[in-house]
């Protein structure tokens, strides 16, 4: 198996296979292995991801993604995710999102080893319906829906817990400044100089984050990972990839909700559509005032993280680097917003915000 051209010396990109190169299986050999483990038979078509082999399995059974994982995935990540969606689907069972397929042994996912050689954690998931958030711009009403059931899956994941749930990610940005290292490797000096500095705000406030609610929660609810569709009262149809779920703070959660809702250019305007999504969510669940004036500096945070491990990542895989890059372009212009601004300024971002509820009495 060949290795990536760069060993990185933080653990942080070593979890979860971000560093690791891997071969892909064919779908000959990934129509057996589904066939005879689940049952689940069908056509498939292999869908863009970051680190695994995902496909999209059309059959008599009707649709399901089948995920083979990266060699280098930990059981215990895929345990954690199973369990959390079999948990989640009993705390709140309308919640749209995936229920996981049992293997014909009554198991939620096997180990397979590959034509390759390589260890593969295969596990079936069902397919949910909808157009995936980000093909469309959505209204300021569906924003708040979004928000609301943002807020309806943090409640119904409060009280879960797994051996591995502490287990840490490069993309959980409470660990952010231990991906300082890798600004050395941005060519671009301004662009270096920007990332020092938003390092450096974030390390100002991590007393202040530390003492923040923490649980179990998605930790990626991007507008990639959301399927909607028009025709339904409700908006969302599906929240999909729990690939980064992991006991971190509630802010930094709903931060990364809300960095995919920003507007590509650094603006006045920028914050809009999130105080849509921040407006439903706090028509569910609470935020405390110190949460409330944390929130825009995580989402800062997160876009510093965006721009170091994708730069990285593309570094390591240039063949997926149109995927992996996707969003990181508009980094720039919206890091340049927070750090044109004072701690104190930015702080005031969402403090108008109120649940439509509350508005209206």
């Amino acid at each position: 198996m060949p290795t990536p051209p760069f060993t990185a010396p933080d653990s942080l990109l070593m979890a979860g296979g971000l560093a690791t190169a891997f071969r892909s299986i064919p779908q000959e050999e990934a129509v057996a292995v589904l066939t005879r483990h689940f049952g689940v038979a069908g056509t498939l078509t292999r869908l863009d991801t970051e680190k695994d082999d995902t496909f999209l399995v059309n059959g008599a059974r009707g649709r399901h993604i089948a995920k083979f994982s990266n060699p280098d995935e930990d059981p215990r990540e895929i345990s954690l995710q199973a369990e959390l969606l079999d948990h989640v689907a009993k705390a709140d069972p309308l919640l749209p999102v995936p229920r996981v397929v049992q293997t014909q042994a009554g198991e939620a996912f096997l180990s397979h080893e590959d034509g390759h050689g390589q260890v593969r954690l295969v596990r079936v998931l069902t397919y949910l319906e909808g157009t995936p958030l980000d093909r469309l711009e959505a209204t300021g009403e569906e924003r708040e829906k979004l928000g609301a059931i943002l807020a309806r899956l943090r409640l119904a994941m409060a009280r879960f817990s797994h051996p591995h749930d502490t287990r840490e990610i490069a993309w959980d940005v409470q660990h952010l400044p231990k991906l300082a290292f890798l600004v050395e490797r941005m060519e671009d000096r301004d662009r270096r100089r920007q990332l020092e500095r938003g390092l450096d705000r974030f390390i100002t406030l991590q007393g202040r984050l530390a003492a923040c609610r923490t649980q179990v929660l998605h930790n990626d609810f991007s507008r990639s990972n959301v399927v909607v569709d028009r025709g339904r009262p409700q908006f969302i149809s599906g929240i999909i990839d729990f690939g980064d779920v992991v006991r971190t703070a509630i802010v930094i959660d709903l931060s990364t909700a809300l960095l995919n809702q920003l507007s590509p250019v650094g603006s006045d305007g920028m914050f809009d559509a999130g105080r849509d999504l921040l407006r439903g969510y706090l028509g569910v669940a609470d935020l405390t005032p110190d949460e409330l004036q944390l929130l825009p500096h995580m989402i800062m945070a997160r876009v510093v993280a965006r721009a170091l491990i994708t730069t990285w990542r593309a570094e390591q895989f240039p063949d997926n680097a149109t995927y992996i890059l996707r969003n990181t372009h508009q980094s720039w212009s919206q890091l340049d917003h927070f750090l044109s601004r004072s701690i104190e300024e930015v702080s005031e971002t969402f403090l108008s915000v109120r649940p439509r509820i509350q508005s209206a009495t």
